[in-house]
């Protein structure tokens, strides 16, 4: 399905309380945020237009057009750039059509090589499903515990929703599985293995993922701070950055390095090794 544009809209449009742009919010309301000719008034576009847009039949608004519906939806300026991206995004395959490509498991053997340079600090690498495809031996230290590597097929996402443990892994579980959710929103590609892989989790974890999935959140940047509660050495707070590897640009090395002093300390701990072997980076 390749209707990310529309369907963005409409969620922002389905969320947005009728009170905040001086409607009336009467009890008759069967739509839960604005009516679809309320923001084309509000927007100045007719709602034919705003139909197709939301439907995926028109794909390439202008910018003023991209404006007017940001500043009537009261858009945050991440929502707003997430909708220019995904203008972008859809005038760009226009230009280039790709068609689908499958989800890819395969790891060449240079970036498995690569991974294991990484001696010292935790990584691995993930597809757009979430795929734990590869990992280094300090990943599986601090992982393994967790429970992320069970399995033989383990997958982030499919962690984050339907294992216990995850809740009190993550110290912000609520903003994790925002990041998971997102991500798989701005990497479907088309690919139908990612609509299937959605409602697998909805049929498994109904309200939490499904609300999500729903609302989109915006994706966060690809590179932060993630603190983590570990049973073995109590928090660690690492600071992550993505690379993108692959022949087609849809697997990702992800590397952790600590994020201040205890948590250097605890991984060395972790880890065996030399305390000051890596230092903190600031966070």
């Amino acid at each position: 399905m390749d209707g990310e544009l529309g369907a963005f809209l409409r969620s922002r449009r389905e969320a947005l309380p009728p009170g905040r742009v001086g409607l009336p919010e009467g009890p008759r309301r069967r739509t839960p945020g604005l009516r679809r000719a309320e923001l084309a008034t509000l927007a100045q576009v007719s709602v034919e237009y705003l139909t197709r847009l939301e439907q995926g039949r028109d794909t390439r608004p202008s910018p003023e057009i991209l404006a007017a519906l940001a500043d009537a939806l009261r858009l945050d300026d991440a929502d707003r750039e997430h909708l220019r991206q995904l203008a972008a995004a859809h005038h760009s395959r226009q230009l280039c059509p790709r068609g689908r490509t499958a989800v890819t498991r395969t790891v060449r053997p240079s970036v498995r090589a690569l991974l294991d340079a990484f001696r010292d600090a935790p990584a691995h690498l993930a597809n757009r499903l979430g795929d734990v495809l590869a990992w280094n031996d300090p990943f599986d230290r601090v992982a393994r515990p967790l429970g992320l590597l069970d399995g033989s097929h383990p997958n982030l996402t499919w962690y984050v929703f339907t294992d216990e443990r995850a809740r009190e892994a993550f110290a912000d579980w609520a903003g994790t599985a925002d990041h998971q959710v997102a991500e798989l929103h701005r990497l479907r590609q088309g690919d139908p293995a990612t609509d299937e892989f959605a409602d697998r989790l909805v049929r498994t974890v109904g309200t939490p993922f499904a609300d999500r999935w729903r609302r989109r959140p915006v994706p966060a940047a690809h590179h932060g701070v993630r603190e983590l509660r570990h049973p073995h050495v109590g928090p660690l707070r690492l600071a992550y950055e993505t690379l993108t590897v692959g022949d087609t640009g849809d697997q990702w090395l992800i590397t952790h390095v600590p994020a201040d002093a205890a948590t250097a300390a605890r991984l060395d701990k972790l880890l065996g090794r030399v305390p000051g072997r890596l230092r903190a980076v600031a966070g």
